[in-house]
């Protein structure tokens, strides 16, 4: 292996001492100085996997990608070259139009992406120049030194300098959920990465502790950046995009079908190679709806637009889907369900009496960062104590701290060594009352009662407990024993006056909301009964550690609180329920949030939050208020609503007219659409659709979360496949027989009823309602629809006529086309109330992928300039 002064790779870094790596990496004590960070960042780049930067010219290429597409383009050149010129020319121009709306609505989305990314960014706390400053993931390059907090986000290799108690899930690259403990011993060369005990791997989450430690490998030189890029260089694929690409394929399926026999019929028919080949091709590229990724796009866009207006900011466009996906929420307690404004109530003594040293106490034991007799940097339960008008500030503020253990989620405990002036040093102990008292001795019988007292008001409660320490410097969990109780720490959060109301939006979305609380049960319990949240049982987090897997999801779907869980208790429960094939949402703010957030499908956080759990969130609620939550959940489900209108619409009528032409081929002595117009037809009908994420959605379709079912789709294509044909026959039949048709007139009948059909019925398959009386399109739909329908029956009396292969239709043709339109419509209504007659439950499992995590993990490792190509190092 070989190291430079700009890289060094993981495993050799594990097994070297502490000043070797140092030294390795030319760094300090004090961390890189500006310049040198400057010059290594020009060197080896931005620490991202991905960019997220819009560019035009991709956004092109993938528009272009289409096989037929491309076929169609090559085709029309050669019959350029051949002299049927004016075909080639209608169209080159017809697949410029369709590339080019493509091309302008999924860019506008690509740069509606790019700012939504600038808006939110990833940061870790860096040492630079001697001093700590926060900076965004990317900007983190080899010798780097970095702090490592609970519940955050691992942001590159890193040989650990210090811990503390420092655990890190590693799931995301072993797959093992139990956390692995970190030291900053070497170890021996040759370690595998899964016992890599001395270093911190990009990806990974801190899930208990601290540490400090420096940064050996960024970008595509860690293993996390090898194994994502191992899976592409693309945004990870949500249910929907994989939904997306099953629909392809069945349609790719049809196509190929459809074409080689449309072909093998004209060639039997005798009919010119090139025009056969064109016309077979056209039908192909006909029956695919080819704006789909513009539909999606805009929907995405539009939605990420409303969304922000009504407070919900979603880091990637394709989160918009997730959320309407949700069926299992968890949610936090503070500020979500209550108002989040702690106040402090009253101090009390074992006995229950007021006790003013039991509130002196609370104020010196805190972890929390005090200046000026104010909180800066600390828990909402500190700030209330020292902001209560009654505390002792001035004396809290004579005690001198020795030593401080900071608070854990498992111990649920802080501790400082401290002594005031003339004292002997004295251990004060502050925390949750189950386990501040197992840590005591002599308990009044007083205790208990006081404490159930208050659990059962709904107020929150942190016991306080001392014992003298003479002669200690130092401090470690073995101290906390021996404690005596000197009394509570009384706290209330009310309930939020909203929450009931959006709990009951959210119940009849079909979510079933979920409480997971670090707080006390019976404090939970409380306010969830004065919300209305429906009786379900309550699991503890002792009780949880006692549960095997199979037992806890058992429990699940009977359990409604998780109290006195700890962060990885939490992400242990979002697990379990995800494992059951359903949808989780977890919406939390805090640090011990972000193991859980990590966890879940879709993580929610809100603006006011630590910026651990805004990093580890895929949704930031502007506002933390379960209505705005229930407003994104409703966006999000609007938008796959309209995306399948286009869908089944496109798909159905597409395979109707492809199908009708493929039979009329077969009889007719000429082709019964030119291939130019087929195109001019497809362009028409998919510019009038775009308007589609404009479109009013039905409450009921609204009221539960949807996935993608190709089978569905496909019996909807062979249901109202036919009944299209079946009208398109009708015509063939009304242009020879009463219209007398020549093969210009008849292309020119066919070209305008074939649109007309298509583009009107989604007006009926828009909506599981009678249409226009029970359910109203949007203005934007009805308007373009129309328009669509008006342009075509207009061209064969314009200018372009001629050259498109048309001719003005009879003034009768118009009249019997009316009664052929409403008719069809008549019959599609009846088919579709015939195939909607039983609601289709939600499947029970969706599709999981083994690399999901990982890339959606890697999504936050993304800069919004190009990535050089990442380098390795090593043999």
């Amino acid at each position: 292996m070989t190291t430079t002064s700009d890289h060094l790779e993981v495993t050799l870094a594990g097994a070297m001492p502490i000043a070797d790596v140092l030294s390795a990496l030319s760094t300090t004590d004090a961390g890189l100085t500006g310049a040198e960070f400057r010059r290594r960042r020009q060197a080896v780049g931005p620490n991202a996997i991905r960019s997220h930067q819009a560019r035009l010219l991709p956004v092109l290429a993938r528009q272009l990608r289409s096989p037929l597409l491309l076929l169609l383009a090559v085709t029309a050149t050669a019959s350029f070259f051949l002299g049927e010129r004016t075909d080639a020319l209608i169209i080159g121009v017809i697949l410029t139009a369709s590339v080019g709306l493509g091309l302008i609505n999924e860019y506008r989305a690509e740069r509606a992406a790019e700012a939504m990314h600038d808006r939110i960014q990833h940061r870790t706390t860096v040492i630079r120049d001697g001093a700590a400053q926060s900076v965004s993931l990317v900007e983190l390059v080899p010798g780097d030194l970095v702090e490592l907090r609970l519940g955050q986000l691992v942001p590159a290799d890193i040989r650990l300098l210090s811990t503390t108690t420092l655990q890190c899930d590693e799931s995301v690259l072993t797959g093992e959920s139990i956390p692995v403990e970190k030291s900053v011993d070497p170890v021996p060369s040759g370690t595998t990465m899964a016992e890599l005990s001395s270093c911190a791997l990009m990806g990974t989450v801190v899930s208990a502790g601290q540490g400090r430690g420096l940064v050996v490998a960024t970008a595509g030189s860690t293993v996390f950046g090898r194994v994502a890029l191992g899976l592409g260089k693309r945004q990870p694929d949500t249910e929907f995009q994989l939904g997306l690409r099953r629909f392809s394929l069945l349609l790719v399926r049809v196509a190929a079908v459809l074409t080689i026999g449309i072909f093998a019929v004209n060639m039997a028919l005798h009919r010119p190679i090139l025009d056969a080949l064109l016309f077979s091709l056209a039908i192909a590229v006909g029956i695919s709806p080819q704006l789909l990724p513009a539909v999606v796009s805009t929907s995405l866009a539009a939605g990420s637009r409303q969304l922000a207006h009504r407070k919900v900011l979603v880091k990637r466009l394709v989160c918009i889907e997730d959320l309407g996906d949700i069926e299992v929420l968890f949610t936090d307690k503070t500020g979500t369900l209550t108002e989040g404004r702690i106040e402090f109530m009253r101090a009390l003594g074992p006995d229950g009496s007021a006790s003013d040293e039991t509130m002196l106490l609370g104020l010196v034991c805190t972890d929390a960062t005090v200046r000026d007799a104010r909180v800066v940097d600390g828990n909402p339960l500190d700030t209330a104590l020292w902001e209560a008008p009654t505390a002792p500030r001035a004396a809290a503020e004579r005690y001198t701290k020795l030593a401080v253990l900071p608070f854990d989620h498992r111990r649920r405990l802080v501790t400082v060594l401290t002594a005031d002036e003339p004292g002997e040093p004295l251990i004060i102990t502050k925390g949750a009352p189950e386990a501040v008292l197992d840590r005591c001795t002599d308990l009044p019988h007083t205790a208990q009662t006081v404490l159930d007292s208050e659990f059962r008001a709904g107020h929150r409660i942190v016991a306080v407990a001392t014992r003298p320490a003479p002669g200690q410097h130092t401090l470690a969990p073995d101290d906390e024993h021996d404690l005596r109780l000197h009394g509570f720490l009384v706290f209330l959060d009310p309930p939020k006056a909203t929450a009931r109301d959006a709990l009951r939006r959210l119940a009849d979305l079909g979510m079933a909301v979920k409480v997971i609380t670090g707080d006390n049960p019976d404090v939970a319990g409380h306010v969830c009964t004065e919300l209305g949240l429906p009786d379900g049982g309550v699991l503890t987090g002792p009780e949880i550690d006692r549960l095997e897997e199979p037992e806890l999801r058992e429990l699940l779907s009977t359990t409604t609180i998780f109290a006195r869980v700890d962060p990885e208790q939490k992400a242990r429960i979002v697990r379990a329920q995800r494992s059951s094939g359903v949808d989780v949402a977890f919406l939390g703010d805090g640090v011990n949030d972000a193991l859980a957030l990590h966890a879940a499908d879709v993580g929610i956080s809100v603006d006011s939050a630590t910026d651990v759990a805004k990093d580890a969130a895929d949704v930031v609620l502007l506002e933390k208020d379960l209505h705005v939550l229930a407003d994104g959940v409703l966006e999000g489900r609007r938008i796959f609503a309209n995306t399948m209108k286009y869908v089944l619409m496109g798909t159905s009528s597409n395979f109707g007219n492809m199908f009708s032409a493929a039979g009329a081929s077969a009889f007719l002595s000429f082709l019964p659409m030119l291939p130019s117009q087929i195109l001019l037809n497809n362009l028409l009908y998919d510019a009038s659709q775009l308007s589609i994420p404009t479109d009013n959605v039905d409450p009921e379709q609204l009221a539960r979360p949807a996935r993608w079912d190709v089978a569905l789709i496909r019996r909807f294509m062979l249901v109202f496949g036919p009944i299209s044909s079946l009208f398109d026959f009708a015509t063939f039949a009304i242009m020879l027989s009463v219209f007398h048709a020549d093969e210009t007139l008849f292309h020119t009948g066919w070209f305008v009823e074939s649109l007309a059909t298509q583009t009107l019925v989604l007006f009926v398959i828009r909506t599981r309602r009678t249409p226009f009386f029970r359910s109203h399109p949007s203005v934007a739909l009805l308007l373009a629809a129309l328009a669509a329908v008006t342009t075509g029956a207009l061209i064969p009396v314009t200018p372009f006529a001629r050259g498109l292969g048309f001719t003005p239709l009879p003034g009768a043709f118009f009249l019997t086309l009316t009664v052929m339109v409403l008719a069809y419509l008549v019959l599609a209504e009846l088919g579709k109330h015939y195939f909607f007659r039983t609601p289709k439950p939600v499947a029970p499992q969706r599709l999981r992928i083994t690399s999901h995590r990982v890339d959606r993990r890697a999504a936050r490792f993304t800069t919004g300039r190009r990535s050089r190509t990442p380098h390795r190092v090593g043999p």
